[in-house]
């Protein structure tokens, strides 16, 4: 059974950083493709970033380019998300996504970013 752990969710004030972590347990993490989506109170879940298998392509949604980093480390199974210059709109809970045949989602972890 493939489950998604999320950790490093927190309250920060603006300006600062968290780094988000997501461990997959199971096998075969390397053939999965991972991302990041947030949902903000009263909001629809939105993408936030991607990472190819190898960690070497990835993609940011427009509102986080230059300020968050995605990447993976296939030897932990482990995908991360460094969050930096944060603001209070990146307000939201946060989820780790896998896909392989089928989509897997995390639990969530709460960031709160205070102005």
């Amino acid at each position: 059974q493939v489950q998604l752990i999320e950790s490093g969710g927190g309250v920060v004030q603006a300006g600062g950083s968290l780094r988000l972590s997501c461990t997959l347990s199971g096998r075969s993490f390397s053939n999965y493709a991972m991302a990041w989506y947030r949902q903000a109170l009263g909001q629809e879940r939105e993408f936030v970033a991607g990472v190819g298998f190898t960690g070497r392509a990835t993609t940011l949604a427009d509102p986080v380019k230059g300020r968050f980093t995605i990447s993976r480390d296939n030897r932990k199974n482990t995908v991360y998300l460094q969050m930096n210059s944060l603001k209070p709109e990146d307000t939201a809970v946060y989820y780790c996504y896998g896909r392989l045949q089928y989509d897997y989602w995390g639990q969530g972890t709460q960031v709160t970013v205070s102005s």
